[in-house]
């Protein structure tokens, strides 16, 4: 990767919708460079797909958390990869620091992420701790 992967990188991120076009226009390019270099950051793995961003509150999910998971060693993985199989839950890592596994959730309101909590996430084989932290504003 050089200087223009880079910038394209960076382009690619702030506007996923922009065109080979503009790129092309935006580092003094042609057009085809701009595609063989995004078709090769593509089959390097360095562009893994391409997505958007919602509003989550726009969806009628009025409640975003982060939930902390903790969870017994050997079903750490296990535990990990069930609570990646919920609906409500968008992203989950594996993590150091206070908890061993991370999610983001989304739930329509309290009283059903305390229902998604309670009945499906408590319930998955090795979980030992939970600590939700509801995200009030999306700053960046």
């Amino acid at each position: 990767m050089d200087e223009k992967d880079t910038r394209i990188l960076e382009m690619l991120l702030e506007n996923a919708r922009i065109s080979y076009t503009e790129i092309a226009n935006r580092l003094n390019i042609s057009e085809g460079t701009v595609r063989k270099r995004i078709e090769k950051l593509e089959k390097d793995g360095v562009i893994q797909r391409y997505t958007i961003e919602v509003d989550p509150k726009k969806l009628g999910y009025g409640t975003v958390v982060l939930l902390g998971m903790d969870a017994e060693p050997k079903h750490f993985l296990s535990a990990a990869r069930e609570l990646s199989k919920l609906d409500c839950v968008k992203w989950v890592y594996t993590s150091t620091g206070d908890h061993m596994i991370m999610a983001e959730m989304w739930a329509r309101n309290t009283g059903e992420l305390s229902r998604i909590i309670s009945e499906k996430i408590s319930n998955i084989e090795g979980v030992m701790d939970l600590c939700p932290a509801i995200l009030m504003e999306r700053i960046k």
